[in-house]
């Protein structure tokens, strides 16, 4: 293995709030060493292939970074000079467009828009390029200055790493893949069990599902920042893409109802995008017509309306009163879990539900409950 591939680097997955023990578990079973949760994110360690496996596996994570340099600097100057050194000829070359994204808390250098374009004058005379360069997409670099103390770090991703390159038809209030993946993860549901979603809009939760019990790689589908670096290897990756190809391993049935026919067309050709179409099964089906399948028990996860995302001004109570009603008179032995704003919705549907997890749904503050029927 060349030197370059065995460099060791300093990373950061970057989780919505609290995902971050389940990214943690993620990134341990790809061997990246140094796994570290905290608030926000996970810090970890690795060499080349660990950067790859990262973007192309995470199911959780939505950025991937590389820690570039720690430095201290109370003036433009200062911060000019100490970013010029560093070897950003690793990152990008002189025709790559650059965009720096600042932010500042409790530090002398405050003014983040004169933040980001030092740095970027750096970047570009390091790399004896001009501030109108034009080479392909562009290289996100982040610089976050605490008390004085600045962290520059390199976007590895590009999109955001829920873009998994299957999501096109979305309904009204869609889903992020990688939270879907998330909640998987807290529930413990690992593709032995069968799985349902009475209320499953775009097919989010099961495709995910889906990929997850299939082995297949969330990120197969897509391209990264990475690839366009100096010291990108294609031939590795290649090797590596071909590992995440997956060989179906489901035995467990996958069902999604919704009572919305367009919202089932949309999950079709999702499940079709991504490869999974044969794994899971979608019917046009309301909530009070449900039965139960001759498969069982197993998990049954939905994302049910709250006012927050739909807009609000109605009353979800009845609706909330109904799913529990449903859930325990024809899924007797089944779990059930699901995601509310609200515990005065959670309660309505007597199950006793029990919030595990508090998470961010598009900006929104979501519980996830969970209980026995």
């Amino acid at each position: 293995m060349d030197k370059k591939a065995k460099r060791k680097e300093g990373l950061f997955a970057v989780v919505s709030p609290g995902m971050e023990g389940i990214c943690a578990r993620e990134l341990l079973r790809l061997k990246a060493e140094e796994v570290r949760p905290v608030p926000g994110g996970v810090e970890f360690s690795g060499d080349s292939d660990v950067l790859y496996r990262s973007n192309l596996w995470l199911r959780s994570a939505g950025r991937i970074l590389v820690r570039m340099a720690k430095m201290r600097c109370t003036d433009f100057p200062e911060l000019y000079r100490k970013t010029v050194r560093l070897p950003w000829g690793r990152f990008m070359r002189p025709s790559t467009p650059v965009r720096v994204r600042a932010v500042s808390r409790r530090s002398r250098l405050v003014h983040t828009g004169r933040i980001a374009e030092t740095v970027a004058e750096a970047i570009r005379h390091s790399l004896g390029s001009s501030a109108d360069q034009a080479g392909g997409g562009e290289q996100l670099v982040l610089i976050r200055f605490e008390e004085d103390n600045a962290l520059l770090s390199v976007d590895s991703s590009g999109e955001l790493l829920h873009r998994r390159g299957y999501r096109e038809d979305v309904g009204r209030a869609p889903l992020r893949e990688t939270l879907a993946a998330g909640v998987l993860g807290l529930l413990d549901w690992d593709g032995s069990a069968p799985l349902m979603d009475p209320m499953c809009g775009s097919g989010t939760f099961l495709i995910e599902a889906a990929l997850m019990a299939g082995g297949m790689a969330p990120g197969a589908r897509r391209s990264f920042a990475f690839m366009q670096w100096p010291g990108f290897r294609p031939g590795r990756w290649e090797i590596l893409l071909a590992e995440g190809a997956g060989e179906s391993r489901l035995h467990v049935p996958l069902w999604g109802a919704d009572r919305h026919p367009g919202a089932i067309r949309a999950a079709c050709a999702n499940a079709a995008r991504a490869g999974v179409e044969t794994m899971v099964t979608f019917r046009n089906e309301a909530i009070g017509k449900m039965h139960r399948p001759v498969f069982g028990p197993g998990l049954i996860l939905c994302n049910p309306p709250y006012g927050e995302r739909l807009g609000g001004g109605s009353d979800l109570v009845p609706l909330y009163a109904e799913l529990g009603h449903a859930w325990r008179t024809r899924f007797s032995g089944w779990r059930c879990a699901f995601l509310c704003t609200d515990t005065r919705l959670a309660d309505a549907t007597g199950l006793s539900p029990v919030p595990i997890a508090e998470l961010d749904n598009g900006g929104i503050r979501v519980l996830l409950f969970r209980a026995n029927l």
